[in-house]
Formats: C-alpha cells, structure tokens, sequence
C-alpha cells in the first residue's frame, strides 16, 4: 500500500509539472519531431531511392527510441541535480521510505507520460511519411517493459554521479549521442552491442513494427538476452546508486551543491 501511495504521489507530481510548464513540455514535442523531419528529409535527399521505405521506417523506430531512453536513462539524474539546486535533496533522504524508491516511483510516473509524447510522435512521424508501422501493443508491450527495465537501471548509475558530482550536466549533453548510437545500431551487424542495454530491446522492436514479427518468432535465446539485460542493468544499477550514496555520504557533500 505504501508503493501504491508513493507512485500516486509522484505520478501527480510529474503531471503536475507537465501541465504547469504545459509551453515547455509542447516546444519539447516540436523540438523532437523537427529533429525527425531532419533525418527524413536528410534520407530523402542523400538515401539510395530502392532502400528509402525502409530506412525511413528504421529511423521512425530508432528515433522514438532514442527520445524514450534520453527520457528514462537521465531522468533520475537529472531530478536529483534539480533536488540539489534547489536545496531539497536532503529531504528526500528523510523520508522513510528511502531516497532510492522515491525516485524509482517518479522515474516510472514519468515515464508513462513520456510514453504518451512518445505515441504522438509516433503517429505524427507516420503521417509526415506517409509510412505505416506495425504497431502490435500485444507484442510490443513485453519487449517495451524489458527494454525500460534496463533503462532504469542506467539511469540509477548516472544519478549516482549526480549525487556525488551534483553537476553533470556536460556528461548528459554527450551522453544523448551515445544513446544515438545504441538506438539507432543496427545488431544484425554488431551482434556484440547485445550485451549494452536498449540495443537487444530496439532490435527486437523493430522486428515487430517493420517486418511484422510476432513474440512467436523470437527464439529463447532472444528473450533470455532481453530478460537478463533487463535484470542486470537494474540491480546494477541500485548497487552503483546506493555505494555512490554512501560515499557521498561519508564526504558529506549529500546536501552540497
């Protein structure tokens, strides 16, 4: 019951913040989808014209996924710089319910509006396209879950600098194109990049939304590499979290900025 009163709480606070700063939340919209008719436009012009459909449909996928883990994977470190600034960092760690959980509560609130910019960009793209994706919720559910999991965990490490660093934000600003390249890698050339998180989950997405795959057409091996993905990167995660708490907290510099 607590959990639930936790992710209520937070869930509130983040739409709250959306509706607030309602201008900031659309010109973050038109800022990603502009970035879209970028790419599309750059594919249009330089693409190979027999290959256009579907490179097209490949970026639609890797770009969403792409805004999704920015989204997810600094969110936490982020909110914790936020804390620090404005000088409220230390009483999040007075709540009895630990710092660690708050922040997941509010990772996971803000996700599942982030996910809802995500289907409107997704529909937007397209439309400007004219190029339809199989969107099987049923299929991609599953995947979309285990893929979050590990961006999850990633960004409990990040906000572990944050902790100990307070401004990382030049890292996070390098740090988009490195999700860029996780994204957008194709895995059927660099089988090796499964072992990274989102790389195994964008992979088996795109199966899904461009070549019409079911679940059914995974093999076990596929979702052996997701799950254990998915886990590893989490409970790292907390583990890098909690030691990065700890010796923020012996340096004392918790509630420094």
């Amino acid at each position: 019951m607590k959990w639930l009163y936790l992710f209520r709480a937070n869930f509130r606070r983040e739409y709250i913040y959306l509706k607030r700063y309602l201008p900031n939340t659309i010109s973050e919209l038109i800022t990603f989808y502009a970035i879209f008719l970028f790419l599309f436009f750059g594919i249009q012009i330089v693409g190979d014209p027999s290959t256009v459909e579907v490179n097209v449909q490949n970026t639609i996928v890797n770009y969403l996924f792409w805004f999704l883990a920015m989204m997810v994977m600094q969110g936490i470190g982020w909110s914790i710089m936020n804390e620090a600034q404005l000088g409220t960092l230390e009483q999040m760690y007075m709540s009895p319910m630990g710092a660690w959980k708050i922040l997941l509560a509010r990772i996971i609130s803000s996700t599942i509006l982030q996910l809802i910019m995500i289907v409107i960009l997704l529909y937007l793209s397209m439309v400007t396209t004219n190029t339809w994706l199989n969107v099987d919720v049923l299929s991609i559910l599953p995947i979309l879950i285990f893929t979050l999991i590990s961006m999850v965990g990633v960004s409990f490490m990040i906000a572990g600098l944050a902790i100990i660093f307070k401004q990382i934000g030049s890292f996070l600003q390098i740090f988009q194109f490195i999700l860029m390249g996780l994204t957008f890698a194709p895995l059927s050339t660099m089988p090796y990049l499964t072992i990274l998180p989102v790389v195994k989950g964008v992979d088996m997405a795109r199966g899904i939304m461009i070549h019409h795959s079911s679940l059914m057409n995974f093999s076990i091996g596929d979702y052996t590499s997701l799950v254990a993905n998915a886990v590893v990167y989490l409970i790292l995660g907390i583990v890098v979290f909690k030691r990065c708490e700890k010796t923020a907290m012996i340096k004392g510099v918790l509630g420094q900025h």
